[in-house]
């Protein structure tokens, strides 16, 4: 009964059906839908160039505690006239795997010049930027900016997303003032509202308190 009411009030009528229910994972488009979405991995807009296995949909599913805090981030944004814009959320196994059997491949570089220009493919795993399990895989962990809510515009984060690069770094002293002050805002937002960042990737956010913290999720992001 705790659980329906919880549910009741981050979905209104909004719970979505489908596999991905029973493993507790959920539409944030249909919870927060003042929320942007690019889900890049849908598309070839990525640092492999092509649809990921995995991502039948551009869907962005999170756990329910996830997607509670999530809304807090958002209602924070706001209050700055901006808004969150996700790039990615739960990430399928097979996705991970996906990216292991494209970095094994040292031909194809079809996207090199866009997100890892100042690295050589074959130092992808040695350095850490594509690993064989992900904590996007445990439904708790997204990929996030800031754009002006009325534009959609972009707030100046100093790189891309998914740019392999020290330049990534939250703590990188090579890019702008103004750079650093945005994205101390994302992460001053997604902290207060219990998440935490990762020191290399900018845009990398984990509720804190996960609630799958040693499940690994394998279901294909799908329409229901």
């Amino acid at each position: 009964m705790i659980k329906s009411i919880f549910l009741s009030a981050i979905f209104g009528a909004c719970m979505i059906s489908g596999p991905l229910a029973a493993n507790e994972l959920y539409d944030v488009k249909k919870a927060i839908p003042s929320v942007h979405f690019d889900i890049r991995y849908f598309g070839s807009n990525n640092f492999v160039g092509t649809q990921i296995d995995g991502y039948s949909a551009p869907n962005c599913l999170l756990s329910i505690p996830a997607i509670a805090a999530l809304k807090v981030a958002q209602t924070s944004a706001k209050q700055f006239g901006l808004s969150l814009k996700v790039f990615d959320c739960y990430r399928p196994q097979r996705a991970v795997d996906h990216f292991v059997k494209w970095a094994k491949d040292l031909t194809d570089n079809k996207n090199k010049a866009i997100f890892y220009p100042q690295v050589e493919k074959a130092q992808l795993f040695e350095l850490g930027y594509i690993a064989a399990k992900s904590g996007h895989s445990r439904g708790s962990t997204l990929d996030i900016t800031l754009v002006d809510s009325r534009s959609g515009a972009e707030l100046d984060m100093g790189t891309g997303w998914d740019f392999f690069s020290t330049l990534s770094w939250p703590s990188s002293m090579e890019v702008t003032t103004q750079q650093r002050a945005n994205r101390m805002l994302l992460a001053s937002i997604m902290a207060n509202s219990g998440f935490k960042g990762l020191k290399e990737e900018w845009w990398h956010f984990t509720l804190k308190n996960e609630p799958f913290k040693n499940r690994y999720f394998d279901d294909e992001i799908a329409d229901n």
